[in-house]
């Protein structure tokens, strides 16, 4: 069986093996993580899967009053050393903003810990904030630098399409995105277009990217005569999303949008298939018939004349005939 939890509200999901327990939408559970069990809120009950996932961490329990107790104190810990560390840091004017606080008391080395997460531009010394922050907190700091992604992924938000961010909800790792894959889709090279909320290009340009690649290598391309069954035309565009490619006819001046099988030749059918017909013959292979060896360009050229007079000598013939 497998449950579903979220240590925030709309936040990223995290997989667990509910064990014994069977906790209902809703109800507050406790996580197993390095720093010891914490609160989190249950968004998908337990489930049977048809496959077999293993490796899933084990819930630790359902979450009592104590538990409870604990985890809004955090919170309130965390707001309160929020404010404390921005004040602190504009005392020292240090370009710096802070992203997010991570607040814990349940190590056994340590007695407190505030993680605080940070952006900047470029390397800060922080060595004096460090220490009057640890005076102010009256706990272990431990500072860390992120990046424009990660201070996205902290912070949460609304992308342009209006939804929660990929990298805030279900998004586990950033894969390589370029401006290359913008053009293959034909997007405009806006960077008001085609950027996130962390300014960087969208992760969401590599989800349709290999759809792309694929209709791109197989469609004909732009400028490209074709048959199509409401006569022939010129590709002057194409619809990937609907597998479709838009035609001119070049009898009424019209356009029409075919699929893509329609305006394709039948060899790229047949090349683009792979399978035939139960009725087909074997296809022997080429490779299999011994090649044949071209012959001397001299050759072919000396041959040309001996054909030519030949033909020359034969109506000759039928003439004096």
């Amino acid at each position: 069986m497998v449950m579903a939890v979220s240590f925030e509200r709309y936040g990223r999901l995290y997989y667990l093996d509910p064990g014994e327990f069977r906790p209902r939408v809703g109800e507050k559970v406790l996580v197993p993580t390095d720093d010891g069990p914490e609160v989190a809120e249950c968004v998908w009950a337990p489930q049977y899967v048809t496959e077999d996932i293993g490796g899933l961490p084990l819930c630790a329990g359902i979450a009592t009053a104590t538990d409870l107790d604990r985890d809004e104190q955090n919170r309130q810990r965390r707001a309160d050393a929020r404010v404390i560390a921005k004040r602190t840091i504009r005392e020292h004017d240090l370009p710096m903003k802070v992203v997010g606080i991570d607040f814990v008391d349940r190590r056994p080395d340590i007695d407190q810990l505030v993680i605080v997460y940070f952006s900047a531009p470029h390397r800060v010394d922080f060595r004096e904030l460090v220490r009057d922050l640890a005076r102010a907190l009256r706990a272990r700091i431990e500072l860390r630098q992120v990046g424009a992604r990660d201070e996205a992924r902290l912070q949460g938000g609304i992308g342009p399409c209006g939804r929660d961010l990929c990298c805030a909800t279900f998004l586990k790792d950033f894969e390589p995105v370029s401006v290359r894959m913008a053009k293959d889709q034909d997007l405009p090279l806006n960077p008001l277009k085609i950027s996130g909320a962390c300014g960087r290009l969208m992760c969401c340009l590599k989800y349709e990217h290999p759809l792309y690649q694929e209709f791109n290598a197989k469609a004909p391309a732009l400028g490209t005569a074709v048959e199509t069954p409401a006569g022939d035309g010129v590709v002057v565009g194409h619809n990937v999303p609907s597998d479709t490619v838009v035609v001119r006819l070049a009898a009424s001046g019209r356009r029409c949008a075919c699929s893509r099988a329609d305006v394709c030749s039948p060899r790229q059918q047949y090349e683009a298939s792979d399978t035939t017909t139960p009725d087909a013959a074997p296809v022997v292979p080429e490779a299999s018939a011994a090649p044949e060896q071209p012959e001397p360009t001299e050759e072919r050229r000396a041959r040309k004349p001996r054909r030519r007079r030949r033909l020359h000598h034969d109506d000759e013939g039928e003439t004096g005939q």
